[in-house]
């Protein structure tokens, strides 16, 4: 069968869940002809997505938020009145991704929660002869066994539109998932592991004696700082994406800053003791197949990390908090109760329930 990807290129989530998927569906003889990944100005295409994608790539303008004056949190309204004054670049996305659509003629289009992506599906699925699926883990939040966070009332319904119009006309929705779950067929919502790539799943852990540090955005970097400054024995090694800085910049003995690399990355992340970051679904599940403890930090405003952070934490993936007050995460370390087994045999069964899924005539 012939695919084409449509990935939602803010984070390095979504993009490593693509290159996962391409390993399956090429180890199964099957062919990704185009991979469309949405942009913005506030962040480039992940080099290691570059490099790994084994098939054409190409860019369009997506819909992205706006982040606070510390460079912190979401800024909800903001970005909305942002993006709409942006809507004659996203109709012109919307041609882009026709186009391609065309010259390829897939027989399956795979949306990895791309807001354009959706609006595609609505507006060109009955002139296209194409299956429409679209995965993210978002769709979890959907199921009715999922207990969101009491309140928050706005971001609920901002977060269930989001989804809707990204799966609009969708033959599938996958949600990724920290644990099985039952899936409704009622609803075309089928519940399926996480997509690790084998980069992940080859490692062999260790532990080298340092904390590791992800923030996906670079305004926690002072809060941080601040800690360890009073912390100096503890040893951080710290992933960003400030361009400005030189890489392995260091305000002082045993913290390190350095530019997002993801072989780098990953090597850190099978090497540490611990692992703090905002609350993104991929690394969380890449960190509870490798047995590093967790301490989760949502991104201010955003309520997709919150929900992530609460259900990872039920999982057995670690801790949650407000600040990156790391003396919480080392304090955790020698209680954490060892949930590797289990959460490997779950993500491992991603292969077979994913091709069951896609392949199957619905």
């Amino acid at each position: 069968m012939k695919f084409i990807f449509i990935v939602q290129g803010e984070g390095r989530g979504h993009c490593t869940q693509a290159i996962a998927l391409q390993e399956i569906l090429l180890k199964n003889e099957h062919e990704i002809s185009a991979v469309l990944i949405g942009q913005s100005e506030r962040r480039e295409i992940p080099s290691f997505f570059i490099d790994k994608i084994q098939s054409k790539i190409i860019g369009f303008q997506s819909p992205n938020f706006v982040l606070d004056k510390q460079n912190k949190g979401l800024r909800i309204r903001k970005s909305f009145i942002a993006n709409l004054f942006k809507a004659k670049n996203y109709i012109t996305s919307l041609n882009i991704i026709d186009k391609v659509v065309k010259e390829h003629k897939p027989d399956v289009i795979i949306n990895f929660y791309d807001l354009l992506g959706g609006l595609y599906s609505r507006l060109y699925k009955k002139k296209r002869a194409f299956k429409f699926i679209t995965i993210s883990h978002h769709f979890v939040f959907q199921h009715p066994d999922f207990e969101l966070p009491k309140g928050h009332l706005l971001d609920k319904l901002l977060l269930n539109a989001l989804s809707k119009i990204t799966s609009s006309n969708s033959d599938l929705r996958l949600g990724l998932s920290f644990r099985p779950m039952k899936s409704i067929a009622s609803r075309k919502l089928f519940i399926i592991p996480p997509l690790l790539r084998s980069e992940v799943r080859n490692l062999q852990p260790k532990d080298q004696n340092f904390i590791l540090v992800y923030i996906v955005n670079d305004g926690y970097a002072e809060e941080i700082i601040a800690w360890h400054a009073k912390n100096t024995a503890i040893k951080l090694v710290c992933f960003w994406d400030r361009k400005e800085i030189e890489d392995c910049f260091s305000p002082h003995e045993n913290l390190i800053f350095k530019q997002l690399n993801d072989i780098d990355f990953l090597e850190h992340l099978g090497t540490c003791s611990g692992y703090a970051s905002t609350a993104g679904f991929e690394s969380i599940c890449e960190a509870m197949y490798l047995n590093k403890p967790v301490m989760l930090v949502p991104t201010d405003n955003h309520f997709e990390q919150l929900c992530n952070s609460i259900d990872a934490e039920k999982a057995g993936a670690g801790i949650r908090n407000d600040e990156f007050d790391i003396s919480l995460l080392t304090n955790y370390l020698p209680n954490h109760n060892d949930q590797t087994l289990k959460f490997r045999n779950w993500a491992n069964l991603a292969e077979s329930k994913i091709l069951d899924l896609i392949l199957a005539k619905h």
